[in-house]
This record gives structure tokens, C-alpha cells and sequence, in this order.
């Protein structure tokens, strides 16, 4: 296999691998090192008896990802504060004609299921995210994981419902997310508390992640009067120089509030019945990077 061919096929299928780790891993930094392995692997390995390389490279990717994760999960339980996956701006754009699909990619994805994959053990993740967001057969995955099928229908099986009964049930309308969003904008950076009230469902939850690095709730903020006076505080501590704009990540509509030209935060909402159920509140600089407006 030439060297131009042999990177041609790892750039094929980069967008499903990395869209893999990162949903095994929720934080970008780590997805792009474990695709970095991949690659590695994949660019001095003997090539002659792959006869489907997306599979191979799913293989390697999944396989990875679990000794990672497995890594990082210690870390994660000296975190500071509560812990969010790292933002990832996301545009399926048209290559996706079929909404369904699109459907399907946003959600798993989106910032509520990562955090309920993150109760799943590294195998259970990688089934859940290989056959609920890929679609990959059963018999593939068994391979990919060096598991019996019978045991992956298992995992399957147990990781959905784990998700099932822990994952919120959001409205996942985009336009509804996007108004809401800009009516979340215009109360809580305007300080109105009453309009603001009007938006937040009773037992509203607001998560903020920090990393200890920047200021933000250690736990976190439950019912609506809690909420909004939290917000309305913070409103009145902005600096002058902030500025607001709306991208899509995680599948749906955000907020990234600039300081100084730089990403301070970004505000995620999930919203329910007419009523924002929860608010995702990012601050650690470390995961906003990626969000540095062009």
C-alpha cells in the first residue's frame, strides 16, 4: 500500500475515530492523542491482511480509548468541583442529509448523555458509543473489543438501560433550544430576575465546571430562586468588556461569553416542557480552547 494511500484511508475515516474517543472520553485533547496513537499504529502496522481498514482502525481507536480512559478516571475523582465534558463545536452540516441520523449523532453527543456515559464502565461505554452512535453491528464490536458477541449484547443491553433511566428527557428542538438560549441571554445579562423566573423550571439545575480554575459553583445550584439569583449576581460582576456569541456544540445551541476577546464561559440549556430544565455552565480555560471565535 503506498505511503499516500496508506494516509489517505487513516483521513477517510479520522472523522468516525475521533468522533469515537471523544464520545469514550468527552474531552478533546484526549481524543486527538488517542487518534494520534492510532494513526501511529495504523501507519507501521503489516497492512497486507486488512481487508476492511475502518473496521481495523475502529479497533485500534476503541482499544485505546478504554486504556485511556481507564487512565483519566482517576484524575477525574480529585477534580474540583463538578465535572463537564470538554465543549465540542459541532456542524453536521450537509453531509448529513438525513435527519434522522443527524438526530441520532447530536444526542449522543450532547452534553446530558456524556455526563450519564461517565457512570459506565469502559466497556460498557465503548459498546453504547460503537453500536447507539455508529451503528455498528454486534459481531464488530465483539471483535473490536476481543469480547463474545453474546457477552457485547449483554453489555449493550445493561449500558442502555443505565442511560435510560439516568438520562434527562430534554426537548431536543434546535430552533426552540436557540430562542431560548437568546431569552436566557437577554434576562440573565440584563439582571431581570422576574424574567428570568419565567424561563427556569421549579427544580432547575445549574452545573458549573471550573477545574478549581476559575470561579464557579463547587456543587451544584438546584430550584429555580437559587438559579436566577445566582445568575443575576454573576450578571452584575461582568466585566465591561464582555461580549456574547452563539455557536452550536454538542449538537445544539450555546452561549460562549468573551472576556477581553477571550472565551470566559460557555452556557448550554436544556429545556423541557416550556421551561429550562438545566444549565450547563463551562469555566475551566483549559476546555474552552477549541471555542477561540475566528
Amino acid at each position: 500500500m503506498a505511503t499516500d494511500t496508506v494516509t489517505d484511508v487513516f483521513e477517510e475515516h479520522r472523522p468516525v475515530l475521533t468522533g469515537v474517543a471523544y464520545r469514550m472520553l468527552g474531552r478533546v485533547a484526549d481524543a486527538e492523542d488517542v487518534v494520534q496513537d492510532a494513526w501511529l499504529r495504523w501507519s507501521a502496522a503489516d497492512r497486507g491482511d486488512v481487508q476492511q481498514p475502518r473496521a481495523y482502525l475502529v479497533r485500534i481507536t476503541t482499544r485505546l480509548a478504554i486504556d485511556r480512559l481507564r487512565q483519566v478516571q482517576s484524575r477525574r475523582e480529585a477534580y474540583v468541583g463538578p465535572w463537564l465534558p470538554e465543549p465540542l463545536v459541532t456542524d453536521f452540516g450537509p453531509t448529513l442529509p438525513d435527519t434522522a441520523e443527524q438526530a441520532v449523532l447530536a444526542d449522543s453527543v450532547s452534553l446530558a448523555v456524556l455526563v450519564v456515559l461517565e457512570s459506565l464502565s469502559p466497556l460498557e461505554r465503548a459498546v453504547f458509543v460503537l453500536r447507539e452512535a455508529f451503528g455498528f453491528p454486534f459481531a464488530e464490536i465483539a471483535t473490536a473489543l476481543g469480547r463474545g458477541e453474546a457477552a457485547v449484547r449483554q453489555l449493550a443491553g445493561r449500558a442502555r438501560r443505565h442511560v435510560d433511566e439516568r438520562k434527562p428527557r430534554y426537548d431536543v428542538d434546535p430552533a426552540e433550544r436557540r430562542a431560548f438560549t437568546e431569552r436566557f441571554l437577554a434576562a440573565a445579562g440584563g439582571g431581570d430576575l422576574e424574567a428570568l423566573m419565567s424561563l427556569l423550571a421549579p427544580d432547575v439545575r445549574l452545573v458549573g465546571d471550573s477545574g478549581g480554575k476559575a470561579k464557579a459553583p463547587l456543587r451544584v445550584i438546584e430550584t429555580a430562586d437559587k438559579v436566577g439569583r445566582f445568575l443575576v449576581g454573576v450578571a452584575k460582576q461582568a466585566a465591561a468588556d464582555v461580549e456574547f456569541r452563539f455557536l452550536e456544540i454538542n449538537g445544539g445551541p450555546a452561549l460562549l461569553v468573551l472576556s477581553g476577546g477571550r472565551p470566559d464561559s460557555v452556557f448550554q440549556l436544556e429545556v423541557a416542557d416550556g421551561r429550562i430544565q438545566c444549565i450547563y455552565a463551562v469555566r475551566n480555560p483549559d476546555k474552552l480552547t477549541g471555542l477561540v471565535p475566528r
